[in-house]
């Protein structure tokens, strides 16, 4: 009865894992620009910012105060800089 559970449960995280890359697969992606004006509720995610000395792009992926789902690419200095 538990390994049915176990399987039960593993197949919905499953199939709402690959709801959430669908859905990241059609947002588009919006370069972020300084006049910009950006309505952030939540950030759902970040992506990691490689360990070189240089700047490189990252996005983060949020909602909107509407629900609405944004994907923004933003350009940041690596971490691998050191100061001496």
């Amino acid at each position: 009865m538990k390994a049915l559970l176990v399987l039960v449960l593993g197949s919905l995280c499953g199939a709402a894992m690959a709801d959430d890359v669908k859905v990241a697969e059609q947002i588009p992606v919006e370069q972020y620009s300084y006049s910009q004006h950006l309505d952030i509720a939540h950030v759902i995610s970040l992506s990691e910012v490689p360990n070189v000395c240089e700047v490189v792009p990252a996005r983060m992926t949020y909602e909107d105060s509407q629900g609405q789902r944004h994907i923004l690419e933003y350009r940041v200095m690596g971490g691998g800089c050191s100061n001496g």
